[in-house]
């Protein structure tokens, strides 16, 4: 075995090891069991599923007998256009299944007059259940055109969208109507995606997170299956034809921004089968409605008076990268807190003389009890070099939030606040625009970078409240060029918090919530402040078109000492006490059926 091999093996070792001792202190034995039990049982990164019914058959007995204190129809709109017999069959049994008896089914048929088994299925089922309605079209309109006519025949108070060949859990309506009664207007479960005739036979679960208006822009994550006030509709509009192929994604766009309350199901209540087009409409080609996807972001953006451009996201299919107009070009201070590592502060600075392409910024770095001579030598050469750097003294303890709030409240002048650690190097020359695009707007509060390690693997895609002790980073050491789970490493998405290691604020807000709580001396400040950040009403989002390198240690918290372990541990348990409510809710951009004792969306095992 080779030298680099066993070092390896060793740092893995102890890696794990003082993991396990903190996970042991701060959670106990049968928290960190079961995050052994996650590694073992899933060979250290190999994701699959585990099936199991959501419901008993008690269970769903139950549920026909459920009472509900509203009186709701649900229309559901179902477009054909030729497609499987089988597969059509199968789709309409499952609405006739449901143990929520109140809907509708209103089916609109363009397929060609040499294919009368579509008509001929649709009206044995007419015939043997009312709630079936069947409208066979003279002519095929096109997919947005034909759910029109189904949205004419509906005569509930909630819409339910539906393709031909796809499967409703029993449960689906069910469920839906609880949460309508929980005051939801616009309501979406999680899905699950099957190959061939078989259900059970699970290819992906597509668990969503809960509604992000900056995740919609990037992505029509809702999909399947998704039901609606119908009043919404009236106000908003119907379906656009010239969007078809992204049809429902526009659509989505306008209804969110309308809706009152948006409730997310994490259960997989719809079954699409694994096949592009499962209704057999003749819809645009591939990149035609990507491209149509991303004119409807655009324009929906335009008539809230968002005068913003929008592109698909290179090679990965339908996912949007949005340009928000940098509305001035307002000073922005990078605050770098500062001790010795005079090679990895020149490398940092260095990348963003050399890189950025935003000239109207300031640094200010915070000098805190370095002793060299060769770092200060490097201060009066770079302040002399540049005349829009600052370096300022903290002659305190160490104190990463104490640090920063010093380095704003004594010399920041900007509008905007980039804290940004030492071990950091640019990428993306637009990099500072890339966050300053979304800060400037009033409903978001701060905005967060990718970071990766040296060798080009994940450090930082967004953080998730809960994941490994109290809070984790997502997709840590996936593949730089990994698009990750449902593409949530390629497109701008609302988070819960981001990284303190590259994190832009607007002033005003920073100021609104206190800056950063100095009490949070090493570790979870950054979430911390996000935290009172959403409190405070404002977004968090997360961009992958701001890259940096983070020289951060992949082993760090390997080598702790003792004391600082019981620093680290006395963090998390303030973090954990102060947002309780938040950690017991569980995080709204992170679904409940991932396990938190892994950064890679591996769903939750269940032990048998």
């Amino acid at each position: 075995m080779k030298k680099g091999k066993i070092k390896g093996t060793i740092n893995r070792g102890r890696h794990l090891f003082w993991s396990g001792v903190g996970s042991l202190m701060a959670d106990g034995i049968s928290v960190t069991a079961r995050r052994v039990a996650a590694l073992v049982l899933t060979g250290g990164g190999q994701k699959y599923w585990i099936e199991e019914e959501l419901f008993t058959d008690e269970e769903l007995e139950a549920q026909r007998k459920e009472t509900f204190p509203r009186d709701i129809t649900f229309s559901i709109l179902m477009s054909l256009y030729n497609g499987d017999g089988d597969h059509l069959r199968e789709s309409i049994r499952s609405v006739m299944e449901q143990t929520y008896s109140k809907w509708e089914l209103c089916i609109v048929d363009g397929s060609d007059k040499d294919s009368p088994l579509t008509e001929e299925i649709c009206r044995e089922f007419a015939h043997s259940d009312s709630r079936i309605k069947y409208r066979k079209l003279d002519v095929n309109k096109g997919v947005s055109a034909n759910l029109n006519e189904a949205i004419g025949m509906a005569g509930g108070e909630y819409i339910s969208l539906m393709e031909q060949g796809d499967i409703l859990h029993p449960a689906a309506l069910h469920d839906t109507m609880v949460a309508l009664c929980k005051g939801a207007d616009f309501i979406y479960t999680d899905e699950a995606v099957f190959e061939g005739e078989d259900r059970s036979k699970i290819n992906v679960i597509n668990y969503k997170p809960d509604f992000g208006p900056d995740s919609l822009n990037g992505s029509n994550f809702i999909k399947h299956f998704t039901s609606f006030k119908k009043s919404l509709v009236e106000k908003t509009g119907a379906f656009r034809s010239e969007y078809d192929g992204s049809h429902d994604h526009e659509m989505f766009l306008r209804l969110t921004d309308t809706a009152e309350h948006i409730a997310h199901i994490p259960e997989a209540l719809y079954y699409r089968r694994g096949i592009s087009n499962p209704s057999g409409d003749p819809m645009p080609g591939k990149s035609e409605a990507i491209a149509a996807g991303a004119r409807g972001v655009e324009d929906n953006l335009r008539a809230k008076g968002i005068d913003a451009r929008v592109e698909p996201n290179g090679d990965f299919g339908f996912f949007y990268r949005v340009h928000y107009p940098i509305k001035n070009r307002s000073k922005i201070s990078i605050i770098i807190p500062n001790y010795e590592h005079l090679s990895d502060l020149s490398k940092c600075l260095d990348s963003i003389f050399e890189k950025s392409t935003y000239d109207n910024y300031e640094i200010i770095i915070v000098e805190n009890n370095s002793r060299s001579a060769g770092i200060f030598d490097y201060y009066d050469k770079i302040t002399s070099e540049h005349d829009n750097i600052k370096v300022i003294k903290w002659d305190g303890k160490f104190n990463y939030s104490a640090v920063n709030n010093f380095g704003v409240k004594t010399a920041a002048e900007g509008e905007y606040l980039l804290l940004l650690n030492n071990d950091t190097e640019v990428i993306t020359p637009e990099w500072m625009e890339e966050m300053l695009m979304y800060v400037q707007r009033r409903d978001v509060g701060v905005a967060g970078a990718k970071l990766y390690y040296p060798d080009d693997t994940v450090q930082h895609a967004g953080v998730v409240l809960g994941l490994g002790s109290v809070a984790g980073h997502v997709s840590m050491r996936s593949p730089r060029e990994d698009g990750g789970y449902m593409g949530r490493n390629i497109f701008a998405q609302n988070y819960s918090a981001v990284t303190g290691a590259c994190m832009m604020i607007r002033r005003d807000v920073w100021d609104e919530v206190g800056g950063l709580d100095e009490a949070f001396a090493v570790a979870y400040n950054d979430v911390d402040f996000c935290l009172k950040v959403r409190e405070a009403g404002y977004l968090i989002v997360w961009t992958p078109f701001a890259e940096l390198y983070h020289y951060e240690s992949k082993s760090r918290g390997s080598n702790r000492t003792p004391g600082q372990l019981k620093t680290h541990l006395k963090e998390v348990n303030m973090l954990r006490e102060r947002w309780s409510d938040f950690l017991e809710k569980g995080d709204p951009y992170y679904n409940p059926n991932f396990t938190l004792y892994r950064p890679d969306y591996m769903p939750k095992t269940r032990m048998r």
